[in-house]
């Protein structure tokens, strides 16, 4: 550690201009001054501690659990978008990626399309679900409205409602039925709470909610919050959103806050300025604009209580939805990439919006959000794949494995970072459309921190920073690093850790991003830590650990600092141990550092009693003790396993050991790969597409009208409608071109799809038992003059045509799966 006589920022300054002749960028933090102790009282949540003791708590800077700071991972699964007999295996997915609060909108007019008639069954099995939540160790947040948004019709208020009673205000008869409703969720999670000893930790009021005037505002909050205790529903948190000027009563409920890549929601038929999500914020928590259907015309209470309030995150966006005039599709970066920003700009607690795809159930009416209801948007009428994590159909989608080494990381290390300060650089971006400036910020407490960085902005290049170090001014003294200058490569994003106490040894720095740890009992522990591409790896110790140092694969080599530090450079990443430390006293400690692709490959979980890491290219994730292993169109399955797996499980007939890379055992299994024939052929082609009407309250492009589809190119489809045996499912996969495709069993629409660049899925299991007909897709041509925003790269070739409809390729891709261990 190198020390200076001066903390200040002006030292720090000077040492700047010091580094200047040896061409070196110096970013500097003063992180000297004393972390706030946190404040308690001033919130009224509900009951927060369970039969068995378990206590949870909220101060105004983090929550708790059983007495330490706690900073969850939060992720969207709307069960009644998912087929119920899917939901256990979803939720085991969930868990397995780093989640541990599966929220979910209680949708009302999935419950109660008829005045007084009441649906729980099925799809709609709200109890079963959260019981299902339960059993994979998963806390439940239930978002009870009445008004949800979700993209669906009418906010999810029914349309016997909307027809009859003013909305979202105290308006008596409005009360009673919205009570009603509160109370029907209230029967249906009694004995579910967590004061019950169950998994529901909290209930989120309403959405959005920024009206104001005789029975709205925050009274109307108040009001509802009365009405959810009255039905049953009490918990120890309590929640609202708090974008777009929201209005709420300050100590009664917590806000929420979120964050996306693009606005989908936007009118805009063009790329958008970089988005305040990649910057980070050191006096706000409203991240621009999240699409709020109303306007909000005072100051929002989110603005006046952040004092007061943790900062929490409910809507970060996992990916996003494509709605008819603007199609957005992001990458795993860009999702990626906004976790370092959020983190070190100081949310404690990880909350996104869609964790999980699903499909809108189909009554009389489609459910779906769109001009034609009154809504803001149009959305497809059936599918919500949202480009999240996971997919409709349990697919796992690149962004997931962006996106679970972050999890993980919090999953270990995020009682130590919860209670940590924000601080912010010397030299910061003065808007987020400066590129320029390096991005960054620390987060410590005392000593101990973490560095967060970010260089990546959606659809803009950022430039290569060369020569870079960092000095951060603790209580303790500067600390610099790394020891030498290094280039840090345009679009790197990652969390470096500052004062880190490994069981014992405080690593000083290293320029890898920590990843999880595993206690392995008197056998020490394993930590794992993630390289970035084109960033030399690099450990700084402090110099206790110089006779502990049993083992330096590689190029590895030590170098002494003057206070005598052990610095270990020039790691390469892999799957063997890169430091071994084993000290009199001490148990011993292992440190496995990965490169990024194995970083995205990496489970974390139980299998045979013992927490273990696997590397794979499958879907992987641990359900009941078991490893499963998923793959869509591959029938050997392969993975790296650390601690090796029991040898009753290595000698099973399924599973084979093909030896060792590293310290991880390699194991595979193979099973009856499956030729599954499709084809198609024409019913009639395309018709010339009427134009793109604009109108709605965006003045943008609008859907067609039902009539305009009659324009639509057809096929009728050769599909297996019973899958083979041996499969854990078949995905249908569309390769089209075009505006709108729809998919229909007979006169039955199954699923529809906004053509953005996106290859379109959807599980044969979803095929109705007894078809009603022939299995047909459509495709409504896009013309070429089309008023609506697709991504660049995706935008069709439509070689001096008007319009474009073609379905370029039809599969049926088997997805394999095994379970390993009992």
């Amino acid at each position: 550690m190198q020390t200076c006589s001066s903390r200040t920022v002006a030292m720090l300054a000077i040492l700047a201009l010091c580094q200047v002749a040896q061409a070196q960028l110096l970013l500097t933090i003063d992180a000297s001054s004393p972390a706030p102790d946190p404040v308690s009282g001033q919130l009224k949540m509900g009951s927060a501690t369970s039969p068995a003791g378990r206590a949870l708590g909220a101060n105004n800077q983090y929550l708790t659990r059983d007495g330490r700071p706690w900073l969850p991972v939060m992720g969207e699964f709307h069960y009644t978008r998912s087929p119920a007999d899917s939901w256990d295996a979803e939720l085991a997915k969930m868990k397995s990626a780093g989640i541990d609060i599966v929220a979910s909108y209680i949708i009302w007019n999935h419950h109660e399309p008829r005045d007084g008639q009441f649906e729980w069954g099925g799809n709609r099995d709200l109890r079963r679900f959260v019981q299902l939540a339960r059993k994979h160790g998963l806390e439940v947040m239930v978002r009870v409205g009445p008004w949800v948004h979700a993209e669906v019709r009418y906010g999810g208020i029914p349309d016997w409602v909307v027809g009859t009673m003013p909305t979202r205000r105290d308006d008596p008869q409005y009360l009673r039925v919205a009570q009603r409703f509160y109370r029907q969720i209230g029967r249906q999670l009694d004995g579910l709470l967590w004061k019950q000893g169950g998994p529901v930790v909290g209930v989120q009021i309403e959405n959005e909610y920024n009206l104001s005037g005789p029975g709205r505002g925050a009274d109307h909050i108040r009001t509802l919050k009365a009405m959810a205790i009255g039905a049953g529903l009490d918990v120890p948190y309590y929640t609202v959103t708090g974008w777009d000027r929201a209005l709420y009563p300050a100590g009664e409920v917590m806000p929420v806050f979120g964050g996306y890549a693009d606005e989908p929601w936007s009118a805009k038929k063009e790329e958008l300025p970089p988005k305040e999500t990649y910057a980070f914020r050191f006096d706000s928590r409203v991240s621009g604009d999240l699409g709020a259907q109303t306007r909000g015309t005072q100051k929002g209470t989110a603005e006046t209580d952040i004092g007061a309030t943790p900062f929490l995150g409910a809507e970060y966006g996992a990916g996003l939805p494509a709605m008819y005039r603007r199609r957005t599709l992001v990458t795993p970066d860009d999702v990626a990439a906004m976790l370092p920003v959020q983190l070190g700009s100081g949310v404690n607690l990880m909350g996104y919006y869609m964790f999980h795809g699903g499909r809108n159930p189909v009554g009389g009416t489609t459910l779906e959000e769109s001009t034609r209801s009154g809504g803001y948007n149009d959305t497809p009428a059936i599918n919500y794949d949202f480009n999240a994590p996971l997919g409709p159909d349990g697919q796992q989608r690149p962004v997931l494995a962006a996106l679970r080494p972050f999890h993980y990381f919090l999953n270990d290390f995020g009682a130590l970072l919860a209670p940590m300060t924000v601080r912010k650089p010397a030299l910061a971006p003065a808007t987020p459309t400066d590129l320029a400036t390096p991005r960054f910020a620390v987060r410590s407490r005392g000593d101990a921190g973490f560095l967060f960085y970010n260089g990546h902005v959606r659809q803009y290049e950022t430039p290569h920073q060369r020569g870079v170090r960092f000095a951060i001014a603790l209580p303790g003294g500067t600390l610099t690093l790394p020891r030498k200058p290094l280039d840090i490569p345009a679009g790197s994003y990652f969390v470096w850790p500052l004062n880190l106490d490994m069981d014992g040894h405080r690593l000083r720095y290293a320029t890898a991003q920590p990843v999880t740890r595993l206690d392995q009992g008197a056998a020490g522990s394993t930590w794992v830590f993630a390289a970035q591409p084109g960033i030399p790896v690099e450990f700084q110790f402090d110099g206790g650990v110089r006779a502990c140092l049993a083992s330096r694969p590689g190029k590895a080599a030590e170098v002494a600092a003057p206070q005598a530090d052990v610095v270990v450079e020039d790691i390469a990443p892999g799957l063997d141990a890169a430091i071994t430390l084993r000290c009199a006293g001490k148990r011993p400690v292992t440190v496995v550092v990965l490169s990024a692709e194995q970083a995205r490959r990496l489970a974390v979980g139980q299998v045979e009693g013992q927490r273990r890491l696997v590397i794979s290219d499958s879907q992987a994730y641990f359900d009941g003790g078991r490893l499963v292993l998923r793959s869509a169109g591959t029938a050997q399955l392969r993975a790296a396993v650390y601690p090796a797996l029991p040898a009753r499980v290595r000698s099973s007939a399924l599973l084979q050991t093909t030896g060792r890379e590293g310290i991880f055992q390699l194991v595979q299994a193979s099973v009856p790969e499956q030729a599954i024939a499709t084809s198609f052929k024409p019913v009639r082609e395309a018709q010339a597409a009427a134009p793109i009407r604009i109108g709605g309250h965006a003045k943008a492009a609008l859907q067609p009208d039902p009539e305009a589809f009659g324009a639509s190119a057809a096929w009728e489809l050769d599909v297996p409608r019973v899958l083979p045996r041996g499969v854990d499912g078949v995905l249908l996969d569309i390769d089209f071109v075009g505006d709108v495709a729809r998919l229909f069993d007979g006169t039955r629409m199954l699923d529809d799809w906004y053509y953005n660049g996106q290859r379109w899925q959807f599980g044969l299991a979803n095929l109705p038992s007894g078809g009603k007909g022939p299995l047909t897709l459509t495709v409504l041509p896009l013309r070429a003059d089309a008023p609506i925003y697709l991504p660049r790269e995706h935008r069709p070739d439509f070689a001096g045509q008007a319009q474009i409809a073609r379905l370029r390729g039809l599969k049926a891709v088997p997805v394999y799966r095994v379970d390993i261990g009992r």
